[in-house]
């Protein structure tokens, strides 16, 4: 389909008619709409004219970044049915806005693959409150930590064999390390002079970012099944203001809980925005790190090994590292991987999650001290 034929302006494009008739959806197609801020996707809210039928979010997939479509979407179809199975068994649960529902194509797929090659798939809406990509108070960190607690606790048993790894190496350090050793030997852009400071750093902590690696490699540590991508604003929430859905399930598959809980705490307790200018304005807040923990601990229920709980803390010291090496790895590259709006952005962006690394060092044994108190069997 062409990217011209699902234009949102003016009436109805046919190319939302089409695909409407695509996938098994009740109703009759009132409107289409671009929606949300999502980089990877183009998302659509198609609304539907009847009452009685629901509204729903059409998605054409980036599968430029996610290789193989009909593996992921196998992903999905497993872990939204087992998590549907499961809260379904919960007393007072909502399953049909608690879980994501996949619309199958009319062709019984999970997705549908147009003329020229793009991949579509489509939810049942679910109303929500406006999604923020803020965390507020401690007690919207804990309704936050609760669901992804909830989340990755109600996976632990899900039957059959591994998830498939839709982006392979996605949160191995060692990957990205490697990585940032060949780009800086190369420099192509002339641009380590810039960035001593920054260098130094890397490579003065990379040994102990291979922790959490090398406690899975030993089989200290089991594999779950993970989210891998749990920004606040993968989060829904209901009117009432409760953690009410995890959405963006593409990066679902085989991890470590650290992942999970690292980047919960890098991307929901920064006190700043994640390109910051001011690099005094970056910071850890320690109360939305306390919301966080004990929201999570509260859903697992003593879900976790000690020797898991006893790392909870670091793990967000190595996503604040993993994600600014990232960045900085890409500004010496030539930003080649990360959209950028001026020269200097993602050293800009690196150098935030820098600082923030810096501040939960500051924090460290305070951090440790609450994981421990609210995870109740940790030993440091």
């Amino acid at each position: 389909m062409a990217e011209k034929k699902i234009s949102v302006r003016g009436r109805i494009a046919d190319g939302f008619i089409e695909l409407f008739s695509r996938f098994a959806l009740e109703g009759t197609l009132e409107s289409a709409q671009a929606y949300g801020s999502g980089h990877i996707h183009e998302t659509f809210l198609l609304k539907t004219r009847e009452r009685e039928c629901p509204d729903y979010i059409l998605q054409r997939v980036n599968h430029h970044i996610f290789k193989d479509i009909p593996r992921l979407m196998e992903n999905i179809v497993r872990v939204t049915e087992h998590l549907r199975r499961k809260i379904s068994a919960i007393p007072g649960s909502d399953p049909g806005r608690e879980v994501l529902t996949i619309v199958p194509a009319r062709d019984g797929r999970s997705f549908h693959q147009d003329g020229d090659g793009n991949f579509w798939r489509c939810y049942v809406f679910i109303d929500h409150q406006r999604p923020s990509d803020r965390v507020k108070d401690p007690e919207q960190a804990c309704e936050a930590g609760k669901l992804f607690g909830r989340f990755i606790h109600l996976l632990a048993d899900l039957p059959g064999p591994p998830l498939h790894e839709t982006i392979p190496g996605f949160h191995n350090i060692e990957l990205y390390l490697r990585k940032f050793s060949e780009v800086l030997q190369a420099d192509p852009f002339r641009r380590n002079v810039q960035a001593a400071n920054e260098i130094a750093l890397v490579q003065s902590r990379a040994w102990e970012m291979k922790r959490i690696l090398r406690l899975g490699e030993d089989g200290r540590i089991p594999l779950r099944v993970t989210h891998n991508d749990t920004k606040f604003n993968n989060i829904l929430f209901d009117k009432r203001g409760r953690a009410l859905c995890v959405i963006d399930l593409d990066t679902v598959m085989p991890g470590y809980v650290h992942y999970d809980f690292g980047d919960m705490i890098r991307s929901g307790c920064n006190r700043s925005r994640e390109d910051e200018p001011e690099l005094e304005r970056v910071g850890m807040d320690i109360h939305l790190f306390a919301g966080y923990v004990g929201g999570f601990f509260e859903s697992f229920a003593g879900g976790l090994s000690a020797e898991e709980i006893s790392h909870l803390a670091f793990s967000a010291k190595l996503f604040a590292y993993m994600i600014g090496l990232r960045f900085f790895s890409d500004f010496l590259a030539g930003d080649r991987y990360f959209k950028i709006t001026h020269p200097g952005h993602n050293l800009q962006r690196a150098r935030v999650q820098f600082r923030l690394l810096e501040d939960m060092e500051r924090q460290f044994r305070q951090m440790e001290d609450i994981v421990c108190r609210l995870g109740g069997k940790a030993t440091f």
